[in-house]
């Protein structure tokens, strides 16, 4: 597991930054004062019910059909799975943003905030209408290319999944941008770093997640996830000396998260922040 370097710990220290995973829904969020944030990252239920697994060999024993049906097949990923209310998380989303300066930006940097939603490809229409809804007025999309697909059991029928989708959300004016004067274009590799725990099935890789945070924020700014899962933003936002709040309703997930993500080496992001 990676372990922050010396100068990271001193930096956290010294400017005070924030580090806090709830085990709670979003839409509790009114117990909890937190700051409005620069940035919001979610990956929202995917809606595939029961498919969870339906084109990983994971659906059979040992991954082989001829060993018949495992505990994954007819399975969903998470309780939450089902009955996500897209249209309250909207709502939090929008409400836990900054509020956009009233200054024009001219040429100088934008402080307008954003929301990053990842998603399944045949969500982001309707999401696209229930943001607009309630007052995400402009969006675009961002495609991560993967190495390999996890769609095995289609590959002999169809051209077969490799790629993750997201959504940045905002309300009016363009959110905060951070390019160093380069061009960055709307896909991503995905690229991933196992030296940190999978502890979620559809844990994003901390390389993206930071990739996103570095271009959306500055240091110091709030990044908030409400739906932590594995604690990965917030571990990447900590790292990036972000302060970071996450939600995770399902309390085995948020205690594997707190001990294996937010437990770094012989050091506690959580309670040292």
């Amino acid at each position: 597991m990676t372990k922050p370097s010396e100068e990271q710990i001193r930096q956290w220290r010294e400017k005070n930054l924030k580090c806090e995973l709830y085990n709670d829904n979003f839409e509790n969020f009114k117990r909890y004062d937190i700051p409005k944030a620069q940035l919001i990252i979610a990956d929202i239920p995917y809606n595939i019910g029961k498919d969870a697994y339906g084109s990983s060999v994971e659906w059979y024993n040992d991954g082989n059909i001829n060993n018949g049906e495992s505990s994954k097949a007819n399975a969903t990923f998470f309780n939450r799975d089902e009955g996500f209310n897209v249209i309250n998380f909207m709502k939090f989303g929008h409400r836990m943003l900054k509020k956009e300066p009233k200054e024009k930006n001219g040429r100088g940097k934008s402080q307008s905030p954003a929301m990053i939603v990842f998603h399944a490809y045949e969500q982001a229409h309707a999401l696209g209408e229930v943001a607009k809804q309630v007052g995400f007025n402009h969006s675009y999309p961002l495609v991560f290319v993967k190495k390999t697909s996890s769609q095995v059991l289609k590959a002999n029928m169809r051209i077969v999944g490799a790629c993750e989708y997201a959504t940045v959300f905002y309300r009016e004016k363009l959110p905060k941008f951070n390019n160093d004067g380069q061009m960055i274009k709307n896909w991503f590799p995905w690229e991933i770093d196992t030296s940190y725990p999978k502890i979620h099935a559809t844990q994003k890789p901390i390389p993206v997640l930071k990739r996103l945070i570095e271009i959306f924020t500055d240091p110091g700014d709030v990044v908030i996830d409400p739906c932590a899962g594995s604690g990965s933003t917030l571990r990447a936002a900590a790292e990036l000396n972000r302060n970071a709040y996450g939600f995770e309703v399902e309390r085995k997930m948020c205690e594997k998260a707190k001990a294996k993500m937010l437990a770094v080496g012989d050091i506690d992001l959580l309670a040292m922040f």
